[in-house]
């Protein structure tokens, strides 16, 4: 008779887990752009055990999977910092942007020798699509010659002749914007739809949607403003097989599709078919057949998958299992989309219509794990006033642990980046790697969040450092009222624009014991006067336009009001970081230091803004976990990296 396994009593905090940060490193992976053209199947593989180099991926029915770029070839596009739509496949050929360089190549298929088709210099590409007749490569450029001299780089759509590319300098298609996304052609090559935004907008704020008409040489006609302008932004532009410009636009405070010529969407309804452009490439929905739709939609904070008939306007949500879904397209009646479930890790999925079947291609994470690990998100709504705020509450679980008897769970609030963004009820082993110890999470969707339409996006005008901190304190407070978090262990954690809000949280409220900034912005007046373009007027709207609002900027920079800050805190930076600089991490350890609060600073010599390293992840990970554990006093089951805690 098999007896069931004994259950330890442990501290919270001090449960052994077999998620471990080697999981994270040796078995994963980060999936990305996924593309299917002509059957196959396409992403990127961004793989921490090689330094975080980006592998372009084939899946082909037939021959099964292989890489197209072998070492030490890196896939990235650096435009808008963010990147993005760093690559396309046609018929035998791969254009893609490389890393080191950020040269776009060609390479055959089946080939190891790249060729180079833009000059070298200091461009940036992205977005690329095929103009088949009259063979040459559409794509956007950032050409950013001169930031030495204060100068703003340059944004522009291109065309590169592929019969001789290095001949002449690419032509220039549009210029004048200050940003451009989004080129497409229609089925003739008679016009060319695009993305234009302008400063101080980003592309969630206001977009203006374009169509220009193309002569028979390529050249560009009268240009249009068909959709979008102020107060309204537009996402992925895409023609349909009937040649039907389609597109998605919040203007009923919703990102709804709607068809060019129509005013009303195409399925209105309470949820969000987009969300926001931080890179290139992003798509939500595709032509699975001539007047069908595969789209995927954000309603509650999760991720649906769904088919909409663009003539009828009949629609159905298609039952499937997962959470979190990106990356989708669509060719032929078959599409290729990355999701993740609750207990499931990200996958490239294949999805057959019209039998509606969803077949796995690729995992995430080849390594097995232990059933009943995992802590299922629970999504919970609280209120500031009269502000509802959304989060996803994950409680303390390992089968083989409990807590003695009385014990409330350390609870760590997760601040998700952007602050233009939103976390999401996927399995992240970044989450699972907390629970699993014993700590309870809250991953908080706060004021300014996406998912949750467009009024409660704008929240955030004028209050970035102000509604962010207070829901995340209201949150952990929350949790405190309900009995499931310790008053005593409130910690917080976030990165970049999620770091602010930890810092800003931990310098103007007393809620949190302790906290954690990876790369966090501690003076909001540096990325005002010295951050890269896309983001340089991010703040005008969230905090107040430079240089008018200098006194708003530094009242709501930690970095001013240190000496507010009585509790430790550990920073993670990297030096190669043109987000946010390394000075700011320095600046408050220097101060923490000098006013004896416990501080430990861990930085990443060859990292920039977020980790890409195995061995930096891993740090990471390990580093905070014997941070929490030295500042609280309860025992690790396995040993820490052995970091330094200045006056500990």
């Amino acid at each position: 008779m098999n007896e069931a396994p004994m259950i330890k009593t442990a501290p919270y905090g001090s449960w052994k887990s077999a998620i471990n940060a080697e999981l994270l490193v040796e078995g994963s992976v980060r999936l990305a752009e996924a593309s299917l053209v002509d059957g196959r199947y396409y992403w990127i593989e961004s793989r921490p055990a090689e330094k975080g180099r980006n592998v372009l991926v084939q899946h082909c029915p037939k021959n099964g999977q292989k890489d197209l770029t072998p070492a030490p070839l890196n896939v990235r596009s650096k435009a808008h910092e963010y990147g993005g739509g760093s690559y396309l496949v046609e018929g035998n050929t791969l254009y893609f942007v490389l890393a080191e360089d950020q040269r776009i190549y060609r390479l055959k298929l089946g080939s190891s020798l790249p060729e180079a088709i833009t000059p070298e210099g200091n461009s940036r590409y992205a977005d690329m699509v095929l103009d088949v007749k009259r063979n040459r490569l559409i794509c956007v450029e950032e050409e950013d010659s001169g930031h030495d001299q204060g100068v703003e780089a340059r944004a522009r759509i291109i065309a590169i002749n592929l019969e001789n590319p290095l001949a002449a300098a690419p032509t220039v298609l549009v210029e004048g914007a200050d940003f451009y996304s989004n080129p497409a052609l229609n089925t003739d090559c008679s016009k060319l739809s695009f993305l234009r935004w302008h400063h101080p907008n980003l592309p969630w704020d206001a977009t203006e949607l374009c169509l220009a008409t193309l002569d028979g040489g390529g050249k560009i006609g009268e240009i249009t403003q068909v959709a979008g302008g102020e107060n309204e932004s537009i996402f992925q532009p895409q023609w349909s097989p009937q040649d039907e410009l389609c597109y998605v636009s919040d203007r009923n405070n919703w990102w709804n599709l709607y068809k060019l010529g129509q005013n009303t969407p195409l399925w209105e309804k309470n949820a969000e078919f987009a969300t926001p452009q931080w890179v290139f490439g992003m798509s939500t929905y595709g032509f699975i057949g001539t007047e069908e739709i595969l789209c995927t939609f954000t309603e509650g904070g999760r991720w649906n998958l769904a088919l909409l008939n663009t003539r009828t306007g009949q629609h159905h949500t298609i039952p499937q299992s997962y959470c979190d879904i990106e990356s989708l397209h669509c060719e032929n009646g078959k599409a290729i989309m990355i999701a993740a479930g609750a207990d499931s890790f990200p996958a490239v999925i294949d999805f057959d219509y019209p039998s509606e079947s969803i077949e796995i291609i690729a995992s995430s994470n080849s390594k097995a794990l232990p059933g009943g690990l995992f802590s299922r998100a629970q999504e919970i709504t609280y209120y500031v006033g009269s502000r509802d705020v959304h989060a996803f509450y994950y409680p303390p679980h390992n089968p083989d642990y409990s807590a003695p008897k009385g014990e409330k769970p350390p609870l760590i609030v997760f601040s998700h980046g952007g602050p233009t963004g939103a976390t999401s009820a996927g399995l992240n082993l970044k989450v699972q790697y907390w629970t699993s110890r014993g700590f309870a999470i809250l991953d908080v969707n706060y004021s300014g969040s996406t998912g949750y339409g467009r009024k409660y996006r704008d929240r955030l005008e004028n209050h970035w450092g102000i509604y962010d901190v207070e829901d995340v304190c209201a949150g952990a407070e929350t949790l405190v009222e309900r009995g499931l978090a310790d008053p005593e262990r409130l910690l917080i954690k976030g990165g970049s624009a999620g770091g602010y809000t930890v810092l800003a949280a931990l310098t103007f409220h007393n809620t949190f014991k302790a906290g954690a900034s990876h790369y966090g912005i501690g003076e909001l007046s540096s990325l005002a006067k010295d951050t890269h373009k896309f983001e340089s007027r991010y703040l005008d709207k969230l905090v107040g336009p430079w240089p008018a609002a200098e006194n708003i900027y530094h009242e709501r920079s930690p970095i001013n009001h240190v000496e507010k800050l009585g509790c430790p805190v550990i920073f993670f930076q990297g030096m190669e970081d043109k987000v946010v600089p390394p000075n700011q991490a320095e600046t408050m350890v220097k101060a923490l230091k000098e006013r004896g609060i416990p501080v430990s600073h861990i930085t990443f010599a060859n990292e920039g803004h977020g980790f890409r390293s195995g061995d930096s992840i891993k740090m990471a990970l390990e580093g905070e976990l014997e941070f929490y554990s030295r500042i609280f006093g309860f025992p690790l089951a396995e040993a820490g990296p052995g970091i330094t805690i200045e006056n500990l």
